[in-house]
């Protein structure tokens, strides 16, 4: 199987595998293009709402080592439904549905995401004015659809923001086009999830169906929902290195 794999004849979800990839029984293997496992059709999408604090990577693998958000999580197939920033708290979403992560993430679909901003430096009418219009970036034109104010001043000056995309690091590069600084953010809701304050840093929380189908519907995906009544509890959960077995 390890010479497969470094021949490049085995691939997980599509994309081609490379030794030491963990591979699920909710993942798709072929191996010379023949399928050698699938999940099954049926197999209901889930959700996961997480409250990701500052310091902790989205991603699998850090060769520096640091914290990740997938420890504090179920083991499985996941994927984030868009990206924080290691100095950006806030809400996660996690799926198990490539289909539901691509519709929420494409920028057609104007999926919404509001985040709480703490901006340091002075923001006149006229910067909120050109942030609503647009500014250019590195990577084209952005802005914000909404900007709220939401009180404090000097160093404790709050802003809530909207915008329907995700690219890196955009709410961060947007004030500083203006000359400001954030120095706090934190993702308040995804679309139709808000990240509640039962939530606590490091915890994630699994929809409900009825919930997700909203979600579902608001990317314009089908998915199939779980059975409520087959449901482990959905109390929130602490988070925590996973022990290794």
């Amino acid at each position: 199987m390890e010479k497969l794999i470094s021949a490049g004849k085995v691939s997980v979800d599509g994309k081609t595998a490379t030794l030491g990839d963990r591979v699920s029984y909710d993942q798709k293997v072929l191996v010379n293009g023949r399928i050698i496992l699938q999940p099954k059709a049926d197999a209901p999408t889930r959700v996961l709402a997480y409250h990701k604090p500052e310091g902790k990577l989205v991603s699998r693998n850090d060769p520096e080592g640091r914290p990740s958000v997938f420890d504090d999580i179920p083991h499985g197939r996941w994927i984030a439904i868009g990206r924080l920033d290691l100095n950006t708290s806030g809400l996660l979403l996690f799926t198990n549905n490539g289909e539901l992560a691509n519709g929420l993430m494409h920028p057609s679909s104007g999926v919404e995401r509001e985040y709480a901003v703490r901006v340091l430096g002075d923001v006149s009418p006229e910067n909120l004015k050109q942030l609503r219009e647009g500014v250019k970036l590195a990577d084209g034109v952005a802005k914000f659809d909404v900007i709220t104010d939401a009180g404090g001043s000097g160093a404790n000056h709050w802003y809530h923001v909207v915008l329907k995309e995700g690219r890196n690091r955009e709410v961060r590069r947007l004030w500083s086009s203006i000359g400001a600084t954030v120095s706090r953010l934190t993702r308040i809701r995804y679309g139709n999830i808000p990240l509640l304050r039962s939530l606590r840093q490091g915890k994630w929380q699994e929809l409900e169906p009825g919930t997700l189908k909203s979600l579902a519907d608001l990317a314009g995906v089908t998915v199939s929902l779980p059975d409520p009544t087959r449901r482990k509890s959905r109390k929130p959960h602490y988070g925590g290195k996973r022990k290794q077995r």
